[in-house]
């Protein structure tokens, strides 16, 4: 605004009209978006807990490391043998070392949902999904082993991690967004299954058992959980009117 022009408003009566200043990304906002105890406590939690199996496997003997893979593997072997604990220990462990990438998918999937609903059901969401999506693929496994369409040895290959539970709280996640963002953020998860799938040995058996894995997972917490929050998030809007 010119001088001339600032003093013909004043000269009316009227107030001088401030300029916005977009503001800049701080890093106290920036700090809002990382995991941490008091508003993700679940996230957070989950991550330290990977952060120190993760130091296991670095600094462990390896004889000892690879018997506790095995022992958590949610292999159709295992499965039969002992299936709750190999349930429950496969998703304490990440099939390599690279954890801050983890915190990454974390902060971008996990967190936000347990920001919106709460520590239980993030929790609830994402092992729901680890648990499905284990005994959708392995279960056929199993029973293709059993009349021996599948030699013994596909029971046995190593399958750990938390991707499973990360692509169910993904899916639902992408069913409460809206319009175009929706379409976007449901093709980048599908993409994002392709290229884990492509980035492996897409031939092999175990592959493909853990690309419809993540197929089924994702899905999942789409078309399962995510109306199911989208409920719960607007019963949350009106109690809050009220």
């Amino acid at each position: 605004m010119t001088g001339e022009a600032q003093s013909m408003l004043l000269k009316a009566g009227r107030p001088v009209p401030a300029i916005a200043v977009p503001r800049r990304f701080s890093a106290r906002q920036f700090v809002r978006f990382v995991p941490n105890p008091k508003a993700t406590p679940f996230t957070f939690g989950y991550l330290v807990l990977l952060l120190g199996t993760t130091l296991v496997l670095k600094f462990a003997d390896p004889a000892v490391t690879e018997r506790l893979l095995r022992l958590s593997s949610t292999d159709a072997h295992n499965l039969w043998r002992r299936p709750l604990t190999s349930l429950l220990t496969s998703a304490l462990w990440l099939s390599d070392e690279g954890w801050l990438a983890y915190v990454v998918i974390f902060a971008i999937a996990v967190a936000p949902l347990e920001r919106r609903f709460g520590a239980r059901r993030a929790a609830t969401v994402f092992f729901s999904g680890h648990v499905l999506a284990t005994l959708v693929t392995e279960l056929p496994v199993m029973a293709l082993i059993s009349a021996h369409v599948l030699p013994a040895s596909a029971g046995h290959w190593l399958d750990i991690g938390v991707s499973y539970g990360f692509f169910t709280t993904a899916g639902a996640l992408v069913f409460l967004l809206r319009g175009r963002a929706r379409l976007l953020a449901l093709a980048a998860v599908e993409a994002f299954v392709a290229v884990i799938w492509l980035g492996d040995d897409p031939a092999s058996l175990d592959s493909v058992v853990t690309l419809l894995g993540h197929a089924f997972a994702a899905h999942f917490g789409l078309l399962f959980w995510g109306p199911r929050l989208r409920t719960a998030a607007g019963r949350q809007a009106s109690e809050s009117v009220v």
